[in-house]
């Protein structure tokens, strides 16, 4: 493993740190006050390369590796979440689920423009649809219906917490076909938002990253051609567990880049913010912990890219990035948090940021696994 980045990765990680200065951090208060999705951001990034990063220029994308994606995802995450959530699910979840596991025609049809960002110069990102009322954790549970009517499906079922659900143009769906069958019933369908029978329900009014749009997704009788099925007669389950072990690598670089923004705000207040004759970085209770602050960050950062070279080089990454997703969110909530309480009363006051990326920081120990299903991954694998 290199601990030192190409000159290719160190550029990209500075053209996402200059991308979250210039184009995320204005209006980023304004945006989360009214749960404004950041249209104009995700357009600018898919110029850039960033919404299909992974995906080979064949088919639109960057063709860039999973480490330079884990330090985008941090630059674009240390300013604005709710930019970096929506780049992560389209290039974590479903382009990447896409790629991998997509058929040649599938790719071409919609891989390429979801790589791309855009399709007929309009946004073109996808969602991830898995989760519903009766099935977060437990993914088995799956109460939306898929019956099988010979040369297409019909879809019927309610998802909850879908990220990107009204501003995405393709749905990746999973649907129990055979419910006899358990997890082995399950199949995965690529649906187009326009279609007939989906129905967008209200925006949730959310804690944190409240820029993205996260939504309800219902389905009524919903026709989809056969040949919009991922893989073989029940690999849906499948698919969606393979996907999200890569996702999490994305939403723990995520956790880390709220992390990392909020202990750099905090050391500059530190510097500059005087109490008892001096600033507050020479008391050493404040010192202490941006000590802690700093060690727990470089511990997450390197978990990260753990997880990203074993996925790059070929290597089974399903207990890294675990590990780098349970690690690196409880490190963003912890350095969140601290960094509130160094700011003070200042640090309750939403100009200072630093109250958003402690409300941010929380849903990253929660969606795509929550931290208690990362510790059942990782506890099954070391103790096999």
């Amino acid at each position: 493993m290199e601990f030192q980045f190409t000159e290719e990765q160190e550029m990209i990680r500075q053209a996402a740190r200059d991308f979250a200065r210039t184009e995320c951090l204005p209006g980023v208060i304004e945006r989360d006050e009214k749960q404004q999705f950041p249209r104009e951001q995700i357009l600018k990034l898919a110029e850039l390369g960033f919404m299909g990063m992974m995906v080979k220029p064949e088919y639109g994308g960057a063709g860039m590796d999973t480490v330079s994606y884990v330090l985008a995802m941090e630059e674009i995450s240390k300013i604005d979440a709710s930019v970096s959530v929506c780049m992560s699910v389209n290039n974590s979840l479903v382009c990447y689920g896409l790629q991998e596991y997509g058929s040649e025609e599938q790719k071409q049809k919609y891989l390429t423009p979801l790589a791309q960002g855009r399709k007929d110069g309009e946004l073109y990102i996808g969602a991830f649809l898995l989760s519903e009322p009766e099935a977060g954790s437990d993914a088995t549970s799956q109460r939306t219906t898929a019956e099988d009517k010979g040369d297409h499906y019909l879809i019927n079922g309610t998802k909850n917490w879908i990220t990107n659900g009204s501003s995405a143009s393709v749905y990746l769906v999973m649907a129990q076909t055979d419910a006899s069958k358990g997890p082995k019933g399950i199949n995965t369908f690529i649906v187009e938002k326009s279609w007939p029978g989906v129905t967008v329900a209200a925006k949730e009014n959310k804690l944190g990253i409240r820029g993205s749009d996260t939504h309800t997704i219902m389905f009524t009788d919903v026709k989809v051609p056969k040949e919009n099925r991922i893989g073989k007669d029940g690999f849906g389950f499948t698919f969606a567990m393979k996907t999200l072990a890569g996702g999490r690598i994305g939403i723990a670089s995520q956790a880390l880049g709220i992390a990392s923004g909020a202990y750099e705000l905090a050391k500059e207040y530190a510097k500059t913010r005087k109490a008892f004759g001096t600033e507050i970085m020479n008391h050493q209770i404040i010192a202490f912990k941006l000590a802690d602050m700093a060690t727990r960050i470089e511990a997450a950062r390197l978990l990260c890219l753990k997880a990203a070279y074993e996925k790059d080089n070929g290597i089974d990454y399903a207990l890294s990035s675990s590990m780098a997703k349970v690690y690196a969110s409880e490190t963003a909530m912890w350095t969140a948090t601290e960094a509130v309480q160094i700011h003070g009363g200042y640090g309750f006051v939403k100009e200072y940021h630093v109250e958003r990326l402690m409300r941010d920081a929380k849903i990253t120990q929660i969606y795509e696994g929550t931290s208690e299903v990362q510790r059942i991954v990782i506890s099954r694998s070391i103790l096999k």
